[in-house]
């Protein structure tokens, strides 16, 4: 039975998976999950993953979860190029520092911005909230600051001299806000630099067809959507 990845493609982590497997060539099943549905939570999912989240793995009778331990296992069972997960010992440990600092840094307030500024005025029919969208940008400056002015003046990629995971997860993570017309990178030109880099080695077309859903909100039956505007309310508020 092939590998299965459990993905929601409006996930920053499930669309590094996806970019990551399609372009390694790795061969998997996709198997969709619509948070917005509450798919996550129904016994199906739950046998795969208890915690009902996404993303996750099933490889023959192996479960696996967690964005940064899938890409890892994958990497390793395909045996991917290695600037992906670089052996070198300092390498690899750049990338891992990445990877345990994105989730609260990057990802998290990111994430938020989306939800600002494309889902909850989508949902909830009313206009984005400048003064929240304001603050919320404001909490991502300490991470992209650094990333601008320390990490990328000494080396074209985030961990090593090419891309690697690290610069899969980031990108993905930043794109999602970007796509709905905050530009993150207008103020930080090694950042920008740094993405168009990304970008090319990940292939446009690739990361095109990962964030197409990005750009197109689910229409949700009317009950749905009301419980998906409070659940947004109570996570930025």
């Amino acid at each position: 039975m092939p590998l299965e990845l459990f993905l929601d493609l409006y996930s920053p982590p499930c669309r590094a998976i996806y970019i990551f497997a399609k372009k390694n060539g790795i061969p998997f099943e996709f198997r969709p999950v619509v948070l917005g549905r509450g798919e996550h939570l129904k016994p199906e999912f739950l046998k795969v993953n208890p915690l009902g989240k996404v993303p996750a793995l099933r490889d023959g009778d192996f479960l696996l979860a967690e964005s940064v331990a899938i890409l890892l296992y994958l990497s390793r069972k395909s045996q991917t190029a290695p600037y992906w997960y670089p052996p070198d010992l300092q390498a690899r440990a750049r990338v891992h520092e990445y990877l345990a600092w994105q989730h609260t840094a990057i990802q998290l307030p990111a994430t938020n911005v989306y939800l600002c500024k494309s889902l909850l005025p989508h949902f909830s029919g009313q206009p984005v909230d400048t003064m929240r969208l304001d603050r919320l940008l404001g909490k991502l400056k300490p991470a992209l600051q650094p990333l601008d002015q320390e990490v990328l003046a000494a080396k074209p990629f985030l961990a090593t001299e090419q891309v690697s995971l690290a610069d899969l997860m980031a990108f993905t993570e930043l794109m999602q806000p970007t796509a709905v017309g905050c530009d993150l990178f207008r103020d930080w030109p090694r950042l920008a630099a740094w993405r168009a880099r990304v970008e090319a080695a990940l292939g446009p077309e690739l990361v095109q067809d990962a964030h197409k859903l990005v750009l197109q909100p689910r229409e949700q039956d009317p009950r749905l959507a009301q419980e998906l505007v409070h659940r947004l309310q109570e996570q930025l508020s």
